[in-house]
């Protein structure tokens, strides 16, 4: 499809410039002649002024160098337009890859992001209906069989919902529609509401979060900043052994504020930690030992968040010594402590 949309075009970019170098010979042509005709008049003109006697002679006849150095005229501007059609031609082609190029990345973007929400759609859907059918053909299935039946329904109703939801935050972050919504916000407030969050799942594990947080401001949504702490949480939480700890700091420097989440659990190979970020991506299950622990859409929607603030996020990891995630915003600096400044400097 991109093949021929590059072809056609490069004829529309190659049909512009043809039509402008075209017309530009026409003009070009007619005025290179009509001067030729004038010149070649005046100077049969003068010279029969000056010898008289010559005054009609075929020899000087006007007609024969007007036609000999029109016909000049007409081929050095035929091979200026095949110059032209040859170097446009492969500059029409040039320019149409590189405007196609986007398009066509984002249109394969488009296409293996429809593919992995329809695979990560089947896997739910698959189950309900496979479970909601056994139950169906079994007569002699027992309320209690029923009721558990019911149960992993609802487990992969909410993981359907979470799906979707991700999705629907992610086409939110894609539109920047948070960008409207910012005012100051404290980074230890942030990471307070995340803790709060998260803390009933680390109970479960006998996970110990730990906490050293700093008042620091920045400019932002604070829903969704939260979201992105909570996304580390979890993940360190998942990746954490039973009973193991957890370290979220929170800092500020000259001009960032920083959000760190230290976990001492199993780690990140190297070779994932490149594709972390990607939309879908789940390292190998001997991670976490659960295959459908995740959608592999949070440190997507993390890096999304950290985009929109115009900050940053990173991961650091050793497989077996745990991992890093820090995520860093502009500071804000409020207005009294800038007053502050500016009058210390008078």
């Amino acid at each position: 499809m991109f093949r021929s949309a590059t072809f056609k075009l490069t004829l529309w970019y190659l049909a512009i410039v043809m039509a402008i170098s075209i017309v530009f010979s026409v003009v070009l042509y007619n005025v290179a002649t009509a001067e030729l005709s004038r010149g070649l008049h005046h100077e049969t003109e003068r010279i029969f002024q000056q010898f008289p006697v010559i005054q009609g002679s075929p020899l000087l006849a006007p007609g024969s160098d007007y036609d000999s150095g029109a016909h000049r005229i007409l081929l050095r501007l035929l091979a200026f337009n095949i110059i032209v059609l040859f170097t446009a031609g492969l500059s029409s082609y040039w320019l149409a890859r590189r405007t196609l190029e986007p398009i066509e990345e984002a249109h394969e973007q488009q296409k293996r992001f429809t593919a992995d929400v329809s695979h990560e759609l089947r896997t739910p859907l698959t189950v309900l209906r496979m479970e909601s059918e056994v139950a169906l053909m079994n007569n002699k299935t027992s309320s209690s069989e029923l009721r558990n039946i019911l149960k992993s329904n609802l487990e992969e109703i909410g993981k359907l919902e979470a799906l979707i939801n991700n999705l629907l935050r992610l086409t939110r972050l894609e539109a920047d529609e948070l960008q409207q919504e910012f005012y100051p916000v404290n980074a230890k407030d942030i990471a307070d509401k995340a803790i709060k969050q998260v803390l009933p799942n680390a109970k479960r594990r006998d996970i110990t979060m730990k906490s050293s947080l700093k008042n620091s401001s920045l400019n932002g949504d604070e829903e969704s900043l939260v979201q992105l702490v909570v996304i580390l949480l979890d993940n360190a939480i998942k990746y954490s052994p039973n009973k193991g700890e957890i370290e979220v700091k929170t800092d500020k420097f000259d001009d960032e504020v920083s959000i760190k989440v230290i976990d001492h659990g199993v780690g990140i190979k190297r070779e994932d930690l490149e594709h972390v970020f990607e939309r879908f991506y789940r390292a190998d299950s001997s991670r976490t030992g659960d295959e459908t622990s995740g959608h592999g859409l949070g440190l997507s929607i993390a890096k999304m968040i950290a985009d929109v603030h115009e900050g940053s996020i990173t991961l650091s990891s050793r497989p077996g010594h745990g991992t890093t995630a820090e995520a860093t915003f502009p500071l804000l600096v409020p207005a009294v402590e800038l007053n502050a400044e500016q009058s210390d400097t008078k």
